[in-house]
């Protein structure tokens, strides 16, 4: 067997009579029947370009006529036998008639057999027919959990009504709304609700003080001609606009899915259930209705202590068919009892309401092993739950559990955007389809029409499907994974939650300007909500927010955390940069113990490290980088730093005393940073260092994800231009940085072997330095360039656009160019250089160069080079610049970079001219500079998004210069991005496998 070079490769080669493709894959990665798969979807592709090539991309196929049968067809092969024309309400007469003596309800010390609920459900059901109910009435229900809730909500069904819940423990204005927005003509509820329900419009039952009248009706079941095609209850879920949406749900529905839990549950094996959750929570559908259908009986729980109270119900000997409860609770569930106790007699846990993860269920396995895990998945609209998967004894490795397979009489596809369906393997968003769907959402049928469209794989126009919003996959068993949610809809402890209509409600406070709310999981397992607010008014608390929410939305939508911030980051087009938001509370800290500040010095650091990176409680010995910082932020810190103490500290200073401690401790002594051009990233590691090279900006903080991501063995220590602490005059030549560089490394590493990294025209400089080591006869074990480019591949037009060379030179081949020289003057002096990695870099003669470098142009490329670099673009007009004197252009773009917030509010003008002076050099260097050719070897590592002036060469036109072998590796993503996490740790992967096998 061979060793795939990449994760994956296809090559093609053309024959007489067509082609022969050769798929190389990572096995680690891959197996066979997926490259199978792939590689009969690649052909099915051509063969249908070639058959109809005006045939719109979106429409062209992909699966083979046997996967889109398995996966449209077999898959979804449910149907089952149900009463389909019985409603929920005849279902449990049924029943009643069977089991008549039996206990039906239960609820501290009152309890109720099958005879009395039904009787009591019938002298309700007569009393709201004489109220005016009949089938399509809403009807509201708001009480506590009781044997009257279990007689509301079934005699509103009896009497033709369709039920309305609503919890108690909603806050006012929310009930305010939903009792508005439904309409509804009549309100269960009991007396001690009464003052604190908000005004409304709806005849009003007493369950409990009304009784004496309402038991004057007789208990007969009734004929009200309610068909199953009518409602049986209108749900309240979170909206997107701030306002709760109601979800109509049919009794075919509910039907179709109680009659397949008395197949797939057997309930009729044991004692019932516990109903454990809310009324206004659509899983309490499950263990309230499903045990009334087989003659077992409901325990209802208390509120107050409800966990508490399950677990006593568990322990009390009860042998309970099911337990229907979030992944939340059942790892609460896990932490109360103890190991000794897990011999409880229940048969199931019904598992719903959010993800299920392999940490939720160890416990259970380890320890209970006789009770059935079973992950139920399904939306509001789908009525509970359209797809399980049952756990058993199965091991997983980690992630979430599948959510398995769809129920009876229920459709289930994995779609792309134009509702085409996609392989086994490939996420798409999750549609369901068949006799659960919802009729859709009360009195907005624009939204109904969105969410609720026809199913093109049936030619029955009125069969439709609900566009879930969750991204999902099928395994290759046919069970789907769930991959989250597409939208900004979140599920905190089994409820479904627009983040938008917490905004909203934030929004309305007087004193707020902005706000984003997110769900974040920052310790493994507690998922919460964070509210990120921007506010002018400096008095206002977290407790006022957390008071202001909690009188319009319910307890589980109060975020946990309030995070204040000066403004919301943004991405590059505008729109809240969600993963830019700091983690509340410094939740994110270092592996380090706290320890607090215990100078005056350490304490205003401390201070600064906790505005700059947004988080409390910075400990003496957090690193800066660990906390969250990155280039920009170090900039920023920098800058308060030399603001606070009136001492200038180079930027790199911070890779060497990333902590509070260190930072103070070189505050307090004579600030010698030792040599101003060598930077040790990580010195620690027992094999030979890697050097690595700046780009045109001139610093190494671009080298921080790369240096946190190379094997640990070996040291890095990064290599800056002078002058960038405005003190030293920038050197002007690539071959004199490259002979003060060696001169540098060779402080620390006064032998070869040397190791060379540069990515841009770092990679360029790193390359002299090696052509200067070989001239001295001296090993270089590792020449890398990234993202480096050389000039003569592109042909010099007549006539040179100024506009165009800003756009293409941005700065980007520098570090090469560096590299390359470095690696040269190495050569002069007789060291044997082995490999030169180039990152990125191009050689000067591949890009169209002008005829002289005017200042504007330098301006407009620092410009870019910081807006690249910190993931915006710095919007600088290039002929505004050039009507500007050159001092002008500087504070044009610095003031700009302000505006624009990409430069911090806090840098000094000073500090933009000597990076501007440092690029100026950088630039006049690279322009002039002219490579020759090199005998060593070179790993050059390219982004896939490359400039598209420069030809494609894969060796980016170091060929033509390099004697020996160039390994070349192309990394996902453009030339700023791969040296920056994620995209960094594909780079630092192939560096790596180099450093190990050579």
């Amino acid at each position: 067997s061979t060793i795939a070079k990449f994760d994956l490769t296809l090559s093609m080669t053309e024959i007489e009579i067509g082609f022969v493709c050769i798929w190389e894959y990572n096995t680690d990665l891959f197996d066979g029947s997926t490259i199978k798969r792939m590689a009969t979807h690649f052909q099915n592709l051509l063969s249908a370009i070639v058959e109809n090539p005006q045939q719109v991309v979106s429409e062209l196929p992909l699966l083979s006529v046997e996967e889109r049968h398995q996966l449209l067809v077999e898959w979804n092969d449910t149907a089952s036998e149900y009463p389909i024309d019985k409603c929920i309400h005849q279902l449990v007469e049924e029943q009643v008639e069977k089991t008549p003596d039996a206990i039906a309800v239960v609820f501290d010390q009152e309890q109720l057999t099958y005879h009395q609920l039904n009787q009591r459900a019938n002298q309700l059901a007569h009393h709201l027919l004489s109220m005016g109910v009949r089938p399509e009435v809403l009807v509201g229900i708001c009480v506590e959990r009781s044997v009257e809730m279990v007689v509301g909500l079934l005699g509103i069904l009896k009497a033709g009504g369709a039920y309305v819940p609503l919890d108690p423990n909603y806050p006012h204005q929310r009930l305010s709304y939903m009792l508005a927005d439904s309409g509804v003509e009549v309100l269960l509820t009991q007396q001690s609700l009464l003052e604190s329900l908000p005004s409304h419009t709806a005849q009003m039952v007493c369950l409990d003080s009304d009784w004496g009248a309402i038991e004057q009706y007789s208990g007969q079941n009734l004929d009200v001609g309610v068909h199953s095609d009518n409602l049986a209850y209108v749900i309240y879920t979170s909206g997107s606009t701030g306002k709760p949406k109601g979800t109509m749900i049919l009794h075919s529905g509910v039907g179709n899915y109680l009659s397949w839990c008395t197949k797939a549950y057997n309930v009729a094996d044991s004692e019932g259930s516990t109903v454990n959750s809310s009324i206004g929570f659509d899983a309490t559908i499950t263990s309230l209705f499903y045990p009334l259908l087989v003659g077992r009986k409901v325990v209802i729980l208390p509120e107050e202590g409800e966990i508490e109270a399950l677990k006593a119900a568990l322990c009390s000997g009860t042998k309970f068919s099911l337990v229907k409860i979030t992944p939340a609770h059942l790892e609460i569930l896990s932490y109360l009892l103890a190991h000794e106790q897990v011999t409880i007699e229940n048969k199931a846990f019904i598992i719903g309401g959010e993800a299920l993860s392999v940490n939720h269920i160890k416990f259970w396995q380890k320890y209970a092993p006789q009770i059935r895990l079973i992950n139920e998945y399904g939306p509001t609209e789908t009525v509970v739950g359209c797809c399980i998967y049952e756990v058993g004894e199965k091991t997983f490795s980690g992630g979430n559990i599948p959510i398995g397979r769809p129920i009876a009489n229920t459709q289930i596809y994995i779609l792309d955007k134009h509702l085409q369906p996609v392989p086994i393997g490939v996420p798409g968003e999750l549609y369901i389809g068949g006799d659960g769907l919802a009729r859709g959402y009360l009195k907005r049928p624009e939204l109904t029409s969105e969410k609720f469209i026809p199913n093109p794989f049936c030619n029955s126009k009125s069969q439709r499907l609900y566009k879930t919003g969750d991204l999902a996959r099928y395994l290759r068993d046919g069970n789907i994974e769930f991959k989250g949610r597409i939208d900004n809809q979140v599920k905190i402890r089994g409820f479904r939650i627009e983040l938008g209509e917490i905004e909203a409600v934030l929004s309305s406070h007087p004193h707020i300007q902005q706000t984003v709310v997110i769900a974040r999981e920052d310790i493994p397992g507690n998922k919460r909500l964070v509210a990120y607010y921007v506010s002018q008014s400096e008095s206002l608390s977290t407790n006022q927010l957390r008071e202001f929410l909690k009188q319009k939305l319910p307890e589980y939508m109060v975020p946990s955390a309030f995070v204040t911030l000066d403004t919301l980051p943004l991405t590059p087009n505008g729109k809240v940069d969600r993963k830019s938001l700091p983690a509340p509370d410094g939740v994110v800290t270092s592996v380090e113990e706290y320890v607090a500040p215990r100078t005056p010095t350490e304490e205003i650091i401390a201070n600064i490290f906790a505005k700059v990176l947004g988080v409390q409680d910075v400990g003496i010995h957090d690193n800066f980088f660990e906390l969250g910082g990155h280039s920009l932020l170090a900039v920023r810190l920098m800058s308060q730093i030399q603001q606070q103490f009136q001492i200038n500290l180079p930027l790199a200073t911070l890779f060497q005393s990333p902590t509070i401690e260190q930072l103070a401790s070189l505050l307090g002594s004579s600030v010698n940073t030792q040599n101003p051009i060598l930077v040790g990233i990580k010195t620690s590691g027992n094999q030979p260092p890697l050097f690595c090279i700046h780009p045109v900006g001139g610093n190494i903080l671009c080298y921080a994800d790369l240096a946190r991501h190379l094997d640990q063995d070996y040291p890095v220590y990064g290599l800056q231009s002078l002058g960038l602490d405005g003190q030293q005059q920038p050197l002007t030549s690539v071959e004199e940085m490259a002979s003060h560089y060696i001169q540098a490394i060779q402080q620390i590493q006064p032998q070869g072997s040397y190791h060379l990294i540069g990515w841009s025209f770092g990679g360029v400089i790193a390359y002299e330095m090696a052509q200067q080591l070989q001239t001295k006869n001296t090993s270089v074990a590792l020449l890398t360039l990234i993202e480096s480019y050389v000039p003569t591949l592109i042909q010099k037009p007549s006539e040179i656009d100024q506009a165009m060379i800003v756009n293409l030179f941005i700065g980007w081949s520098f570090g090469g160019v560096i590299a390359y020289e470095m690696a040269q003057q190495l050569q002069a002096k007789n060291e044997p250089v082995a490999l030169i990695t180039l990152i990125d870099s191009y050689a000067p003669t591949v890009i169209q160069m002008p005829s002289e470098i005017d200042q504007a142009m330098i301006v407009n490329l620092l410009a870019q080079d910081l807006g690249g670099l910190y993931g915006q673009e710095l919007d600088i007009s290039h002929e505004t610049l050039r009507q500007l004197e050159p001092d002008e252009q500087v504070l044009h773009l610095f003031e700009q970079g302000k505006q624009q917030g990409i430069l911090p509010s806090d840098l000094e003008i000073e500090q933009m001219r000597s990076l501007w002076k440092v690029l100026k050099a950088n630039i006049t260097a690279y322009y002039h500079y002219k490579p020759k050719a090199y005998p060593g070897s070179l790993l050059l590592i390219n982004a896939s998004q490359t400039s598209p002036a420069v030809i494609e060469d894969p060796t980016h036109g170091w060929g033509s210069l390099v004697n020996g072998d160039i390994q070349t590796h192309t990394i996902t993503g453009d030339h700023y991005t791969i040296i920056k996490a994620p995209q960094v740790e594909a780079l630092t992967t192939e560096l790596n496998k180099y450093l190990l096998n050579n």
